[in-house]
């Protein structure tokens, strides 16, 4: 089992409950861990044995793109993408932040993360 992480993937984006920061949008740091198989790769040295970093932060970007009130919904729409089309990847985490967080004080970010395991027999 190994671990792939591709952190600090900075996006502007127009999450949230407000219709302010729905129409304005703001910056967004999002953190993702993948856990999976990399044996095969590290012996093959070949990009299809393994979880493409670059095909992970083209999801997070794609789906950050779509406006959501919450930023639980947008993390669990990006790890549903994962699971759907990377068959390697049993478990994933997943933080999203928005930063400067409008909440009337002095905030530098705030954050949501979900862990999540591969359900048994999906592929």
């Amino acid at each position: 089992m190994g671990i792939i992480k591709v952190e600090n993937i900075r996006v502007y984006a127009h999450h949230g409950c407000l219709r302010e920061e729905t129409a304005i949008g703001s910056d967004y740091r999002v953190d993702l861990k993948v856990k999976a198989d990399l044996q095969k790769s590290a012996s093959s040295d070949k990009l299809q044995d393994t979880v493409d970093y670059v095909f992970l932060n083209k999801v997070v970007v794609e789906e950050m793109a779509k406006p959501s009130a919450l930023l639980e919904h947008v993390a669990k729409r990006i790890l549903d993408r994962i699971f759907a089309e990377d068959t390697l990847v049993t478990i994933a985490t997943i933080a999203v932040s928005k930063i400067n967080p409008p909440i009337g004080g002095d905030v530098e970010m705030v954050t949501i993360e979900i862990t999540e395991k591969r359900k048994v027999g999906s592929k």
